[in-house]
């Protein structure tokens, strides 16, 4: 995958928005939460960083390309400094996962707005009864 193929993936997945933040890093939101971070045009390799579940966490900054993402590892987030350190298949599933994670801790009326969970039905009325 190059970086153009990464971004149009992560412009795919369902309500997800794309801003320029922190100079020009191409930043991907669900429900105005991070979850995806292409890293800014300037640099030779962009960098692509995502979060990842606990394990995932720990088997991927394990790998040769793949290093804690700084000021964010603590909350297991990683990075990729070469796209070519996960197979097209892995890293899709990664930031799929990636999107989840964030779009499952938005509140809860954010997450039926973005289709996510059923909304709530309505309570029906109980009539009262006269005395």
């Amino acid at each position: 995958m190059t970086y153009k193929d990464v971004e149009e993936f992560l412009k795919s997945l369902g309500h997800t928005t794309m801003v320029v933040q922190w100079g020009d890093h191409h930043v991907y939101k669900i429900g105005g939460k991070v979850f995806a971070v292409v890293g800014g045009s300037g640099e030779a390799e962009p960098g692509l960083t995502f979060k990842a579940g606990e394990t995932s966490f720990a088997i991927l900054t394990k790998q040769k390309g793949i290093i804690q993402a700084p000021y964010m590892a603590r909350n297991q987030w990683v990075k990729l400094e070469r796209l070519p350190a996960l197979k097209d298949s892995e890293l899709k599933a990664y930031l799929e996962r990636s999107y989840h994670l964030i779009a499952s801790g938005l509140t809860k009326k954010m997450r039926i707005s973005l289709g996510f969970e059923e909304a709530p039905k309505p309570k029906a009325k109980m009539k009262k009864k006269k005395a």
